[in-house]
């Protein structure tokens, strides 16, 4: 992943409950944005996306993760940023807000409810959640 500031994608973890299959967003602070996401960011020199996902993952919600797969990665269709979606699975842990300058809190979202936390998520993604197909533009 390149490190220019203005084009490093950001690398979001996909992050599944064992024991329900609900799905982890983080709240943000930055107003720049959608306020529920994925926990995730910009890679450090050298790193790849799936190593930035796990570190992101753990400094943003306390959560060790383990990459399982790429999902892909696309454009975001409100920020315009690139984002690449790596499935994670827990290693150990429990979530709570744990960089409170970035992260306001922690949710885990049962599957029927992430289109109204989450509207819009990345197709791949929905396969992989077991979500129907988006049926707005």
């Amino acid at each position: 992943m390149t490190t220019d500031p203005v084009t490093t994608p950001v690398a979001l973890a996909v992050i599944t409950s064992p024991a329900d299959g609900s799905v982890l967003f983080v709240e943000r602070r930055a107003p720049d944005g959608p306020r529920w996401v994925f926990p995730g960011g910009k890679a450090e020199h050298g790193e790849t996306a799936e190593q930035t996902a796990v570190r992101e993952a753990e400094q943003e919600t306390g959560l060790i993760v383990a990459p399982v797969k790429r999902i892909g990665a696309a454009p975001h269709y409100l920020t315009g940023r690139y984002l690449i979606y790596i499935a994670c699975a827990v290693v150990s842990g429990t979530a709570v807000p744990a960089s409170p300058r970035e992260v306001i809190d922690v949710a885990w979202v049962p599957t029927w409810f992430v289109d109204v936390t989450v509207p819009g998520i990345y197709e791949p993604v929905r396969r992989y959640l077991g979500l129907a197909p988006c049926t707005t533009p």
